[in-house]
């Protein structure tokens, strides 16, 4: 029973190293967002902040890029408080949105008049490009 026990706290011992350095690394994620629809921008923002809530906050480096119709989610927000309030929920826990500059100039949209809580840093030359960047620095790539 002695040896057992001396076992089982080994590898729960090892088990836990191995959880602690799991959390140490960030997690690179970028959220590709092209589609309009208002139901999926929602479940794309509660998939997010699943994410963060299984991981943490502080172990990730998370970007939403929006490019073509994925500007519907930032546009969405002007009029939509549900969509407004889970954009400013994740973006308090660090998320980053990234808009198109491409789409906005195809567009015509202002981004300070059209869309939700955007500014210039937000802005990237083009959606695409940019989710190219961040999985070649390692970013994980999912679209919803």
């Amino acid at each position: 029973m002695k040896k057992f026990l001396a076992i089982l706290t080994a590898v729960l011992a090892i088990g836990a190293l191995q959880g602690n350095a799991l959390a140490a690394d960030k997690h690179k994620v970028v959220y590709h967002v092209n589609g309009g629809d208002e139901k999926q921008h929602m479940a794309t923002l509660r998939n997010i902040q699943n994410h963060i809530n299984a991981v943490g906050k502080d172990n990730l480096d998370l970007r939403v890029v929006m490019h073509g119709n994925g500007l519907d989610l930032v546009q969405s927000a002007k009029k939509n408080n549900d969509i407004a309030s889970n954009i400013d929920k994740l973006k308090i826990q660090g998320v980053a949105f990234n808009v198109c500059g491409n789409t906005l100039k195809g567009k015509k949209l202002d981004a300070k008049k059209d869309l939700y809580d955007v500014s210039q840093k937000d802005i990237v030359p083009s959606g695409v490009a940019e989710i190219a960047i961040l999985q070649n620095k390692g970013f994980a790539y999912i679209k919803p």
